[in-house]
């Protein structure tokens, strides 16, 4: 039995929460976003198990090059576009379209040389102030574009969603004010949703939609869970019981006794720490999962162990497995009581936990990398 701590990849949530995301914006085309490691769940086997989606979103060329080498071959998006001319004959030589945001991109572009035209997305700021062609220079970056000879027609566009997460705050209304009469008067395909946009914003679907937490079954939209918008957890992590101590009333836990018995009690230390991606700034009471029953942390987070409440517990051994997020234990709920967000959970897991991939948690054909 290995004591390692594991993140299970359910690949069956995976694609019914592409479902959920096709449902909620029908008839329009998925570019789905397997950026930074497909958000910690694994780049090659996320891509390998979204066959049906009709393009795939990654920040940067090396990604997309990663793709294409495992056999990936249905379109591949580089959200960041290229910051060479080799990048951009690389791009165009193994079929990756690229997102151009400013005029050095441009004018790169413009003075390459290419084995054939680039798929293109031209992207516009509409307020969040990021990446993108301010909107009174979008029409001549779009004519350089075209006139340019080494791009496919038509030029997509596409904008990025700041404040979507919030249902209540007009910032999203006023982007889209800003992009759809430009749109509307360039032409080409339009993407601008990403996954709060796909769920909370209908106006935004335009003919792409980019899902990105929502795949992985996290909410988009502040103090929100997946479940409330049918999503399921596509990763569980979870670590084992290394040590089970019965401790005595006012017996401090932890690096700087921060946490004391309240009662005598027995403890269980966990085999997972920030030195995996749980995060140490987690505070005491955030739950757990051990065999079926509520738990929860206590202590501080060290590099490879936690403590927890096993008072309550029925059982509790050596061996036993503990739910540190995923089915059971919601990632938002988790993320809060760091006082961060399930993007860097994800993101933050570390090479040393081991990724098992199935087709459901509950099925017998698994992969593990």
């Amino acid at each position: 039995m290995s004591f390692a701590p594991v993140a299970q990849i359910d690949l069956d949530a995976l694609r019914h929460n592409l479902a959920v995301a096709r449902r909620a914006a029908p008839d329009r085309k998925v570019m789905v976003v397997v950026k930074a490691n497909a958000y910690g769940h694994g780049l090659v086997p996320v891509a390998a198990a979204l066959t049906d989606a009709d393009a795939l979103a990654v920040a940067r060329l090396d990604e997309a090059v990663i793709l294409r080498d495992a056999g990936v071959r249905i379109p591949v998006v580089v959200l960041e576009g290229c910051h060479s001319a080799a990048e951009l004959a690389e791009a165009a030589g193994r079929d990756i379209a690229v997102v151009v945001h400013q005029d050095e991109q441009l004018a790169m572009l413009e003075a390459a040389w290419l084995p054939q035209p680039l798929a293109v997305w031209l992207k516009l700021d509409t307020g969040m102030h990021r990446l993108g062609f301010d909107i009174a220079d979008a029409t001549r970056a779009h004519a350089r574009l075209v006139a340019s000879g080494a791009v496919r027609q038509p030029v997509g566009l596409m904008t990025h969603l700041a404040n979507a997460d919030d249902r209540w705050d007009p910032t999203t209304e006023e982007q889209l004010a800003r992009f759809s009469p430009l749109a509307s008067r360039l032409g080409g395909p339009v993407s601008v949703a990403n996954s709060a946009g796909i769920l909370g914003w209908p106006a935004s679907h335009g003919d792409w939609v980019r899902p990105g937490l929502m795949l992985y079954g996290a909410s988009p939209f502040l103090n929100g869970k997946g479940s409330d918008d049918g999503l399921r957890p596509v990763m569980t992590l979870s670590a084992r019981l290394l040590a089970v101590k019965q401790l005595k009333a006012g017996d401090a836990v932890g690096y700087g006794g921060t946490w004391r018995c309240s009662h005598d009690m027995r403890i269980g230390v966990v085999g997972i720490g920030y030195g995996d991606g749980y995060p140490r700034e987690i505070a005491a009471d955030t739950p757990v999962r051990i065999n079926g029953h509520a738990s929860q942390v206590i202590g501080r987070v060290s590099m490879d162990m936690i403590t927890i409440d096993l008072s309550r517990v029925a059982g509790g051994r050596i061996g036993d497995p503990v739910t540190l997020w995923g089915e059971g234990v919601p990632v938002e709920t988790v993320a809060r009581a760091a006082d961060t967000i399930p993007y860097t959970l994800f993101c933050g897991i570390q090479a040393r936990v081991r990724h098992v991939y199935a087709e459901a948690l509950t099925g017998n054909a698994e992969v593990s990398a």
